[in-house]
Formats: C-alpha cells, sequence, structure tokens
C-alpha cells in the first residue's frame, strides 16, 4: 500500500497540483493585499471614506454599550446583524482583479503552447511520380 501511495504521489499531476495551491495560496495573499491596501483606500476616497471595507448598514438592534460605536468589526464582533456592503465590495474587487490575471496567465500559456499549423507537404516533382509509375507498372509484369 505505502509502494502505490509513493506512485501516486510521485505522479507529475499530483505534484503540479500541489504546486499550484502552494502558489495560488501565496498569490492569493498578495492579490488581497493590493486589494486592501492599494486599491480599495482610492476607491473609498473617491467615495468619500478612508476605509470602503467598513461600509455597512445596522439590521438589528445594537448592544448598549456599542450604541456610540461605528465599528464594523465591533459591532459584527458583539454579534449585531449587519449588512456589511462595503466588505462585499472589497471581496468582489479582488475576485475580479484574481480573475483577470488568471485570464492574462492563462492566455499567454495558450499562446506560448500553440504550435504553428503545418503546411502541407509539397507535390512531388513530376520526375518523381512518374519514376513512381514506371516501378508500378513493372512491379504488376
Amino acid at each position: 500500500m505505502f509502494k502505490e501511495f509513493r506512485e501516486f504521489i510521485a505522479r507529475g499531476n499530483v505534484l503540479d497540483l500541489a504546486v499550484a495551491v502552494i502558489i495560488g495560496a501565496s498569490f492569493g495573499k498578495i492579490i488581497t493585499s493590493l486589494t486592501d491596501d492599494i486599491i480599495m483606500p482610492v476607491i473609498g476616497k473617491i467615495f468619500g471614506g478612508l476605509d470602503f471595507s467598513s461600509y455597512f448598514i445596522v439590521l438589528g438592534t445594537v448592544p448598549a454599550e456599542l450604541t456610540e460605536s461605528t465599528d464594523y468589526a465591533a459591532l459584527k464582533k458583539a454579534g449585531v446583524s449587519i449588512l456589511g456592503y462595503g466588505e462585499f465590495v472589497t471581496q468582489a474587487v479582488n475576485f475580479i482583479i484574481i480573475a483577470f490575471i488568471i485570464f492574462q496567465i492563462v492566455r499567454a500559456a495558450n499562446r506560448m503552447s500553440t504550435k504553428p499549423v503545418e503546411a502541407a507537404p509539397a507535390p512531388d516533382p513530376a520526375d518523381v511520380v512518374l519514376l513512381r509509375e514506371i516501378r508500378d507498372e513493372l512491379k504488376k509484369r
């Protein structure tokens, strides 16, 4: 059983998948940082707020100790029912960035891996065709 497992792990597909998952997780962290630290503050500034991910609408009652709090994380931790549309927009932008970058990577890989279409072989010269016909006639006799 251990030998079969070792052979399974040694296959190229499993190793490729493991590498892809590790690189994907690291890539996801980079994109999250790009979104949270660079893009969303600019979008938040354009729309009048510094932290776009903290835009929310309170749907439930706020506990007495948090009535003056406008901190999204504190209200969420207290269990207040909140519609956090700012966080959703942040995650949607994050997804669009990741999807676009992956699209560009796949597009570039497809361009590099496509082989040019081979032209049809040139027709044989007339003398070669004639010699083949003579050969075939001699074989028949």
